[in-house]
């Protein structure tokens, strides 16, 4: 890990700084995900060298779940464009103005706001003690915990369980599909892309009408990319796989409901 603290270069900055924006939905959705387990060490070890990269014929799938790696890959270059030059500058002085107090407020709000759909899912997928915990902790958290600006039911012994439209497409016998890097939206699987709508649907924030509702979402994305800022650095060789197969880890994670399982998108041979 010496290398992380040398100083770098104006250019290997600006790479190591657009790698971490879609590290987010991978690290940060399951408690029990790389920061916590030490998973993203072994994830990151078996990322391919800089060398290695530039020598791989990407027109051939190197991945199962990744059969469209020729088109994924420039699309996340483009993401990273954006993130670099936009996205992060915007998250880091956010980061810098907010007081720790109310950048823990606002993840507080929108991670309640998110349990409402967290709920419907579970209700969904007849998980009925599920969607008893998220129903109560949505109701102590909006009220206790001030409209969700604290989050009081994780000390009470209800932890936030994330379930979203993907995973009940899982759940009731559609196949999970191929990985897909959306352009804005970042890594995805073809359930988890097409049950971002409904999720939308049901999402309170996008009831708001204009402009608020733009501004809430906005918000929510700058929270979600400054709280991973401190991470960024766990993100090494190639951050295209390591995301890939940091991705497709939490899914496999989410729709098994936490258990363990093996995972065969780690036994790649980079």
């Amino acid at each position: 890990m010496s290398v992380f603290a040398e100083m770098p270069t104006a250019h290997s900055q600006a790479k190591r700084s657009a790698r971490a924006l879609w590290i987010l939905l991978a690290l940060l959705a399951t408690p029990a995900m790389a920061l916590e387990t030490g998973e993203a060490a072994t994830i990151a070890n078996e990322a391919a060298t800089e060398a290695d990269v530039a020598q791989r014929d990407y027109s051939r799938p190197q991945h199962p779940q990744d059969p469209w790696e020729s088109f994924n890959r420039p699309v996340y270059r483009f993401n990273n464009f954006l993130d670099t030059w936009f996205l992060r500058p915007v998250a880091s002085g956010y980061r810098k103005i907010t007081p720790e107090v109310v950048d823990r407020s606002v993840t507080n709000f929108f991670r309640n706001v998110g349990d409402v759909v967290s709920l419907a899912n579970a209700a969904l997928q007849l998980k009925h003690r599920r969607a008893a915990q998220t129903a109560s902790r949505l109701m102590f958290n909006t009220t206790f915990g001030v409209a969700g600006l604290f989050d009081v039911a994780t000390g009470w012994g209800l932890p936030r369980q994330k379930e979203d439209f993907g995973q009940t497409l899982v759940f009731w016998g559609v196949p999970e599909g191929n990985y897909l890097m959306l352009p804005v939206l970042g890594p995805a699987t073809v359930t988890d892309a097409i049950g971002a709508v409904p999720d939308g649907f049901i999402n309170p924030v996008n009831m708001l009408g204009e402009p608020e509702v733009y501004f809430a979402n906005f918000l929510e994305v700058v929270d979600q990319r400054a709280d991973v800022i401190p991470g960024e650095h766990l993100i090494v060789g190639d951050e295209y796989i390591f995301i890939r197969n940091a991705y497709l880890q939490q899914r496999n994670y989410l729709i098994n409901d936490g258990q363990v399982v093996n995972d065969p998108f780690l036994d790649d041979d980079f």
